[in-house]
């Protein structure tokens, strides 16, 4: 569960999102996102804090960029033998990061820039190189005790721990970095438990995803992704929505549309309010798809190297604003977190319950954005 019953300074109604994007693919600093989540901070409790960023290894933008925490240097061996044997080593060291007062005890924390080998591709039964990946995620996550792959994807990275998020971006050195995509997580956890591995954002190859919310449905969520080979290791229901994008957009090839009213899909009485040939889509997706509904409050950020999509419940039980200026796009928890990134945002709008925004990469056009009103001549 990721809900906040504090009361304190503000409503807070969950833990804090934010998100930014250059829909050109203009790469900025972490600067802007830290400043946006460090407003959020008596959203958390310290317990956890993370990042995706997108474009932040164009020297190895085809390589499969892994970070891995380990808690032992027994497991660091036992999972280099596994990458090593399914993977051509490009790269290996150590992540940067700084001494910050408020991280405790971290792990051993490494990054590999991997090929997958040839011959071992062809003689799985992994159709796609991203398949084969995954594999080997679930692999080690799965088989290694004390390491945890807790990012996968090309050319992008995920950054989190235990602590507040300004200190997380600290820790992690985020102001080295550059990217046209930054999600942002400040967590509250209530019934799950505050560890490294279990902090936001989760990820799978280059999805990744932030939660403000509880999803009640996660035992019917992980027994249907485990239909499909995946695993879940890290303990906290967010995990689910990770695998539940890959497994609908990517394996599926359904639109992100369509996906969202997969996991937040409408209700049946509002089904049978459709016209006909619409109605007939959704009853369908609600009969294949029932086991991938997301039930409870959520409000989620999700990127992958194509886009930046936030997305509600169906009754929008958690909070969640969104914004454009020029080129970017903008996502919050709150109006404050987005001006934190961008002072005089050209729009501001809540998004509708069950109905995504979508921003895509080279796209001026934002799924969801509502529409202008011209200029007084």
């Amino acid at each position: 569960m990721e809900a906040s019953f504090d009361r304190g300074l503000r409503n807070l109604s969950g833990c804090g999102l934010s998100g930014m994007m250059s829909l050109q693919g203009r790469r900025t600093s972490g600067e802007a996102i830290l400043r946006s989540i460090a407003l959020m901070h008596e959203r958390s409790n310290g317990m956890g804090g993370g990042f995706a960023a997108y474009g932040i290894y164009p020297e190895h933008a085809n390589d499969f960029a892994f970070h891995v925490m380990y808690y032992t240097t027994r497991a660091r061996e036992e999972a280099e033998a596994l990458l090593n044997k399914a993977f051509e080593v490009v790269l290996d060291e150590r992540l940067p990061t700084r001494q910050v007062a408020g991280i405790k005890d971290p792990p051993i924390l490494w990054r590999y820039f991997l090929r997958p080998r040839p011959l071992l591709l062809a003689e799985t039964a992994s159709p796609t190189e991203e398949d084969f990946v995954l594999s080997q995620v679930m692999k080690i996550n799965v088989e290694v005790d004390g390491a945890y792959v807790f990012s996968s994807g090309k050319n992008m990275g995920a950054f989190k721990a235990v602590g507040f998020a300004e200190e997380v971006g600290r820790f992690y050195r985020l102001e080295d970095y550059q990217a046209y995509c930054w999600v942002a997580h400040a967590r509250y956890p209530t019934n799950t438990p505050g560890w490294w591995a279990g902090a936001h954002p989760f990820t799978l190859l280059d999805w990744s995803v932030v939660h403000n919310g509880e999803i009640s449905s996660y035992g019917i969520n992980r027994r249907y992704l485990e239909m499909f080979g995946y695993r879940c290791t890290m303990l906290t229901d967010t995990e689910v929505m990770a695998y539940l994008l890959d497994l609908l957009i990517r394996r599926h090839n359904l639109p992100i549309e369509v996906a969202a009213k997969i996991m937040s899909a409408p209700f049946w009485k509002t089904i049978d309010r459709l016209p006909e040939q619409e109605k007939e889509l959704y009853l369908r997706l609600r009969q294949i798809y029932s086991s991938a509904l997301v039930n409870g409050p959520f409000a989620i950020i999700f990127a992958w190297s194509g886009g930046m999509v936030g997305l509600n419940d169906r009754i929008k039980l958690r909070p969640l604003v969104a914004a454009r200026a020029g080129e970017f796009l903008y996502l919050s928890s709150e109006e404050s977190g987005i001006r934190a990134m961008c002072e005089e945002p050209e729009v501001v709008w809540s998004p509708k319950a069950g109905e995504p925004v979508i921003g895509r990469l080279g796209e001026a056009v934002v799924a969801g954005e509502p529409r202008r009103r011209p200029a007084a001549v």
